[in-house]
Order: C-alpha cells, then sequence, then structure tokens
C-alpha cells in the first residue's frame, strides 16, 4: 500500500498506516472527487487552463517601517526624520531610502503605496492575507485568505502543480503564521512544502519502476479507497486525492522546490539567508531564495503563492533573543540590503522570462510605524498609515500612490485601504469582485471584498 509520510510521523492513522493529517495536507488543494474513470484520464489531460495569471504574496512579519524604506521626510526633526537620506531613483521625482540602491534603479518597474489607511494595530498577518480584520462579525469558519479564495473560484492552472502554494514558515508567535481557508474547509489550504508537509512528500516502500506503472499506482488508491470506505473514515477525503497524485506521479512540483536546478549565478542573484534560523525567535527566517522558489512555482503552474520573510518588529532595546545592539537603524542596516537584492532579483528574473504581465508581485505588512523614534531607538506599532510595494501583473508602475503628511503620520492623500489592493489583485487574476460570490457553511454568498471597494484605479 502506498504510504505518504515520513516514518517518524506517530500520529493517528488509517488502517494502513497513513495518517490523516498528513493526507489531507499532501493533497490540501484537491480540484474535486477522486474516481476511478477521471483518474485512469489523467493521462489524456493536458492539464493546462485558460488565464494562466498569478501572484506572489510576501508578508513582512511585524511591519515594516514606512518612513525609513518609502516615505522618507529629511525636513522632519532628527526624532522623526532618523539617520537615512533619500535617493534619487530612475523615475524623476519618486525618491526612497538609500539603503535601496538596486530597487532604485528599478522604480520603474515598482509601485509604491504610501498611504494605506486602515491596518489594525496588533502584530497579525491575517489582515495581509485577507483584506479583513478580525474585528467585527465574520462568518462562520472564518474568513478564507485570497490564495484559498482564488483556488476555490479558479482552481488548478496545471493539474500536477497546486493553484495555492504557501511558502510561508511557520512562525512560534501565533498570529504572525497566515491564517487558514475559513469556510471553505481544508481543501482549499495552502500546499506547504516548507512546512511539515515537506515530510510528507516522502514516498515508503515505492520504487521508481512501480511509479512508473501508473495503472498499478492508481489500482493501490484504489484499494485504500475501499479499506477506508469500509471505515467510514474517508469521508471528506475525496476531496484531496487527486491533487495527491497529481503530486506523486510527475516531477514540477519537486523540480520547482530544488534550486539547485538553478545556476550558481541565478542563485547568488537573490542571495541566501539560514532556514534554521528564525529572527527575533518567533519571526520568519531572513531567506531571500524563497523569492526564488516562488518564481520557479509560478513557472511551474501554481496560481498563488505565499512568502513570510524576515522579521520587522524593531522596538529597539533588547529584543527577544537578548540582543543589546537592537537599535532600529542597525536592523535596517542588515536588513534592507538583503531584501533590496532578494525582492530586485526576482522582479529581473519576471521580465527577463517574459512573466511580468502574467505575474503580480504584492510586498506588505501589518502596519507601519511611529513617526517619533523611541528613546530605545525603535519605532514601535504605527496603524494609522502603512506602505505596499506593488510590482509586475502588466500594471502601470514606476508611480507612487498616496501621500503623507510631513511626519509620514497620517495620510493626506488618496488613502488605499487592504481591500482596493486585493481587488485590484482579484481583478489581475480575472476575478470581478462586484459580482463574485462564495458560499459560506450556511450557503450564504460571500463577497471577496466588502461591497465598494475596487481595484486601484492608478495601476489598471
Amino acid at each position: 500500500m502506498l504510504k505518504i509520510l515520513d516514518p517518524s510521523d506517530t500520529g493517528k492513522t488509517h488502517c494502513d498506516g497513513v495518517s490523516r493529517r498528513n493526507f489531507l495536507q499532501v493533497g490540501a488543494l484537491g480540484a474535486g472527487g477522486l474516481t476511478l474513470p477521471g483518474l485512469l484520464s489523467l493521462e489524456a489531460k493536458q492539464g493546462i487552463r485558460n488565464n494562466p495569471k498569478s501572484v506572489i504574496l510576501v508578508y513582512l512579519v511585524g511591519g515594516p517601517p514606512h518612513q525609513d524604506m518609502f516615505d522618507l521626510k529629511p525636513d522632519a526633526p532628527r526624532e522623526i526624520a532618523g539617520p537615512w537620506k533619500p535617493t534619487a531613483t530612475n523615475v524623476n521625482g519618486i525618491e526612497i531610502c538609500e539603503a535601496l540602491p538596486l530597487m532604485a534603479q528599478r522604480m520603474d518597474k515598482f509601485t509604491v503605496i504610501r498611504s494605506l489607511s486602515d491596518a489594525q494595530a496588533g502584530h497579525d498577518a491575517v489582515q495581509c492575507y485577507t483584506g479583513r480584520t478580525n474585528a467585527g462579525q465574520k462568518p462562520a469558519g472564518g474568513w478564507p485568505q485570497f490564495g484559498s479564495l482564488v483556488n476555490k473560484i479558479q482552481g488548478q492552472h496545471v493539474l500536477t502543480t497546486p493553484g495555492f502554494i504557501s511558502l510561508c514558515y511557520p512562525c512560534t508567535h501565533g498570529p504572525y503564521n497566515e491564517p487558514g481557508p475559513g469556510y471553505l474547509g481544508p481543501a482549499h489550504a495552502g500546499f506547504r512544502p516548507l512546512g511539515p508537509t515537506r515530510k510528507d512528500m516522502i514516498l515508503n516502500g515505492i520504487t521508481t519502476d512501480r511509479l512508473s506503472n501508473r495503472k498499478a499506482l492508481l489500482a493501490s488508491f484504489d484499494q485504500f479507497r475501499r479499506d477506508t470506505d469500509a471505515s467510514g473514515t474517508l469521508k471528506g477525503v475525496d476531496a484531496f486525492t487527486e491533487q495527491a497524485m497529481g503530486i506523486l506521479t510527475a516531477s514540477h512540483l519537486a523540480e520547482a522546490l530544488d534550486l539547485s536546478n538553478e545556476s550558481e549565478a541565478t542563485r547568488e542573484r537573490y542571495g541566501t539567508g539560514n532556514p534554521k534560523k528564525f529572527i527575533d525567535a518567533n519571526g520568519a527566517p531572513r531567506v531571500p531564495q524563497s523569492f526564488l522558489a516562488a518564481r520557479r512555482l509560478i513557472e511551474a503552474g501554481a496560481r498563488i503563492v505565499t512568502v513570510n520573510y524576515s522579521k520587522w518588529d524593531w522596538h529597539g532595546g533588547l529584543n527577544a533573543e537578548g540582543r543589546a545592539n537592537n537599535s532600529i537603524f542597525l536592523r535596517e542596516k542588515e536588513d534592507f540590503p538583503i531584501f533590496d537584492k532578494g525582492i530586485t532579483a526576482l522582479i529581473d528574473d519576471l521580465y527577463e522570462r517574459g512573466l511580468d504581465k502574467d505575474t503580480a508581485v504584492l510586498v506588505w505588512g501589518e502596519f507601519g510605524r511611529t513617526p517619533k523614534i523611541s528613546a530605545k531607538v525603535g519605532r514601535d506599532h504605527w496603524p494609522r498609515v502603512a506602505c505596499a510595494l506593488m510590482a509586475g501583473g502588466g500594471m502601470r508602475h514606476g508611480q507612487v500612490i498616496g501621500k503623507t503628511d510631513r511626519i509620514a503620520g497620517e495620510p493626506v492623500d488618496r488613502p488605499v485601504s487592504f481591500q482596493e489592493v486585493f481587488a485590484t489583485l482579484y481583478r489581475h487574476l480575472g476575478i470581478d469582485v462586484r459580482t463574485a460570490t462564495v458560499p459560506d457553511l450556511h450557503g450564504r454568498p460571500q463577497y471577496l471584498v466588502d461591497p465598494g471597494q475596487e481595484a486601484i484605479a492608478e495601476l489598471v
């Protein structure tokens, strides 16, 4: 019998030793129930659907400092402006931080939103993945995240690659983790090859010769179905099975995740970091190679790829690891160049490979930072205004959207909501937020964004 788990898994299992958790995780984005006729016809399917549009969403864990990156105020008092100087970009009139020179050279390929105006006050990734906060009334099961909704509406683009893949590392601070599929259920959760699911992609006791025999493999799954159906444990599993089959019998996903298939020059272009070092203990690792993996997954057919990156909660003073030298400006000196190199490598790659019109990139965090520098030489939480960086998607770039006051404390022109940004991404994917709905657990249709939230006109 085919087993889709690592031998170390000691959790509850089905009769053949396959844990329900692991079986579900391998096929977390199934495109429908598995039927034997359907499986036997897999070889004849092309696996290509219309609309190959995609999105890479990068979450900067902890909230990046907008006034030190994209909205510098050099004429503000010293306790607000900080030490960084603005630098000119290749777009006349746009300046960003001098510590982001590579981005400055490519500003014509980026859009900076300086006026995100409805951020939440506390650390929570939910708004960056759903456009909604935890406040107010929620449907039973909770709001699904963006990737889950897209997967529900559009399904997979390529049969052997999940439509929604999460490259997010699990953070010890729970709210930093991306939310789940909400009322859509686990069938539309993101496939997580960098999390616990990685070990679930190991095949125990299956030779390459046997894998090459598709019918034998299908027969194995068919026996699994009969065995588990008899015990009543298969109910609800069918939604994952076709996905698991595609992943196991094709090499697209494994090849996409193997960065050694890239040239040394390309890997160097992005830079590398230690995936086992979680910044400030509870953040995410600082691994720019995740941007490269995201590009490769998009090329393999994923529609949505999410990435969490580093830790941007710089209050100064001692950090969670007891670091004494923890001023915001020392931390920025460390993080900015690595981020600058990695994100510009991604954008260069998309353009060079002809993916810039089909793939949109969004980079943001949960809120901005206080205008005034604290006595501990940090910036604290500031929900009144935040920033976002966008690229690709065939949109109009080389611009700044929105404006803040003289201390970068409040938006004074063109406030932008988180849901407007998501409406823009949905439009890029060909989804009309004015009409598209998804039924919740009670069968009630739920809109993807609140009524009145539209795509950002300046971009589209």
